[in-house]
């Protein structure tokens, strides 16, 4: 069963009214970024275009982007720079630490570029940034989404005795779209990477998400679900993709809140602990709010 029958000659341009954002507060979008170029730290919600950029700064909050703001992949959904990164900032794990403490985050979300040129892809700057936050907030929470570091289990392993409270990696896509979407990855390592994190026994959260409106059908993505929900994944985020400019893949279709709903309580009923689905989700969506979610059905 397909979402809709919009063939790619046929493709979408117009927005529908329930993707529509109030422009956000000019001054607090300064004042957070002035915090921000204090540090020399990037965040994915401006670097990826976040629609709900104005409403979290708003909130003094945001999701670092650790490794620099250049990606070494080359995604066609993706709104982040890619080329020859710089030079790795041995002092961005403490600036990011600093910059946490001084917004009070309790809960403190990290992610980064992809940096295929790195032998262990990053992992040892990701635990340096962990500790560093944890040193700094030892009561906050900490959430990476991470990339899949080429399958290399090694490098996980870093991440993982670093101990963050949830790991995120990002599905994106149904298997069919991924030599389109994201062809320097591979759906089955995807599995691997959230695996491996379920069978740690570190009690660590997993966590993924996806992309709707590439041209998937539901089928597809609740057999993904599935997959998910088999390599122990708990939390999950469904949200429209929106193309960032004329040189990424174009949207096939606008999905309907209603079907973000359906979908919603699909994973619910096939055992995800926390699903959040909706045309403005995002990987740290509320991700503050969702982890309490989880913790407190843990207790009860």
């Amino acid at each position: 069963m397909h979402l809709n029958k919009i063939m790619p000659d046929e493709l979408v341009d117009e927005r529908p009214a329930w993707l529509t954002r109030p422009a956000p507060d000019e001054k607090l979008l300064e004042k957070m970024k002035t915090l921000l170029e204090k540090g020399r730290l990037h965040t994915v919600c401006e670097s990826a275009d976040c629609p709900n950029v104005g409403q979290c700064f708003a909130e003094k909050t945001c999701t670092f982007m650790i490794l620099g703001d250049t990606c070494t992949r080359n995604c066609r959904f993706c709104a982040v720079l890619h080329g020859q990164p710089m030079k790795v900032d041995a002092g961005e794990p403490y600036a990011v630490a600093s910059t946490a403490e001084h917004l009070g985050l309790k809960h403190v979300v990290i992610t980064s570029v992809t940096r295929d040129d790195l032998c262990d892809g990053g992992a040892a700057h990701f635990a340096a940034t962990i500790r560093a936050v944890r040193e700094a907030l030892p009561h906050a929470t900490v959430e990476v989404l991470i990339p899949d570091f080429q399958g290399d289990m090694a490098a996980l392993e870093k991440v993982l005795e670093a101990r963050p409270d949830v790991i995120n990696h990002n599905t994106e896509t149904v298997p069919r779209l991924y030599p389109l979407v994201r062809p320097q990855a591979k759906y089955q390592r995807t599995l691997q990477l959230l695996d491996r994190v379920w069978r740690s026994g570190t009690g660590i959260v997993s966590k993924s998400g996806l992309m709707m409106g590439l041209g998937e059908n539901t089928d597809e993505v609740i057999a993904v679900l599935k997959d998910l929900r088999d390599v122990g994944c708990q939390m999950l985020t469904l949200g429209q993709y929106l193309r960032p400019s004329p040189n990424h893949l174009p949207i096939v279709e606008y999905i309907h809140p209603d079907t973000f709903r359906m979908l919603e309580e699909k994973a619910y009923q096939m055992g995800f602990c926390q699903a959040t689905a909706g045309p403005l989700v995002r990987s740290s969506f509320h991700a503050a709010g969702c982890f309490h979610d989880v913790m407190t059905s843990r207790i009860t």
